[in-house]
């Protein structure tokens, strides 16, 4: 009962799929490298270029028993497109994750977590605010919804969807962080921006010191600027090479 099913499709799916699916298992061992994980729960999704597929974990799976293989592709409504697969998914998360792809095609990853500061900063009245340099990065594309109960609620999808609009971070009050992004990496190293913002603001909020500002204006000139630091890629383009061998070095076995 505590075996995990093995299964390997390396060979047997499209280069762009198994691509996909390695970036994928990679950022889901990332979250376990950064205590990010939340036992079995949460979920990263990433879309399968030029298909309308979808790649999730496996339900019951820790994030580091996650690999390229065991990853589950399911269509936009959540059904498991290989009927021989042998995990399911959580439907909970599929929610979540299918409102903001239907959303927003562009965007190939969805990443959402529970981290203990995100959920104290949602959850609180005046949300996120312009303490650092990671904050300035958030705000500059950030967006908010109220708690609903566990995601279960297909009429949740469209007040979702509403509230996400065009940005690229959400705070879900009462319940954790989402993040976007045109590659999995811009979605991870948009979450990493988004908790150090809020891990920074906790413990600013607990000195009970005064607090400077980061000023609108460079709010709202945070992307110019960082289009230069990085050459005209983005943040998570410039990054990920570097942390999928971080990954490598410490869980060889992930593209598997």
């Amino acid at each position: 009962m505590y075996d995990i099913p093995q299964v390997n499709l390396q060979g047997k799916v499209s280069s762009q799929e198994w691509q996909t699916r390695v970036e994928l298992a990679a950022c889901y061992r990332l979250l376990v490298l950064h205590g990010w994980d939340d036992l079995i729960h949460t979920h990263i999704s990433a879309r399968i270029p030029d298909t309308e597929h979808l790649l999730i974990n496996a339900f019951g799976l820790a994030f580091e028993e996650v690999t390229a293989s065991n990853l589950v592709k399911i269509d936009i409504d959540g059904n498991i497109v290989d009927k021989e697969s042998p995990f399911s998914i959580n439907p909970a998360g599929f929610t979540i994750h299918s409102a903001v792809h239907i959303a927003r095609h562009e965007a190939q990853c969805a990443l959402h977590l529970h981290h203990p500061d995100a959920i104290a900063v949602a959850s609180s009245k005046e949300g996120l605010q312009p303490y650092s340099q990671y904050s300035a990065f958030a705000l500059a594309s950030m967006s908010y919804h109220d708690y609903e109960g566990l995601a279960v609620n297909p009429e949740e999808i469209k007040r979702l969807q509403a509230n996400l609009g065009s940005a690229n971070f959400m705070l879900l009050r009462n319940h954790g962080a989402l993040t976007m992004g045109n590659t999995i990496g811009d979605a991870f190293m948009h979450m990493y921006d988004l908790l150090r913002a809020c891990e920074i603001q906790v413990k600013m909020q607990l000195s009970g010191s005064e607090f400077t500002r980061v000023g609108q204006s460079t709010i709202d000139d945070i992307k110019a600027q960082a289009n230069i630091v990085h050459t005209g890629l983005t943040g998570g383009q410039k990054a990920w090479p570097a942390m999928m061998r971080r990954v490598k070095r410490a869980y060889p076995d992930f593209d598997m």
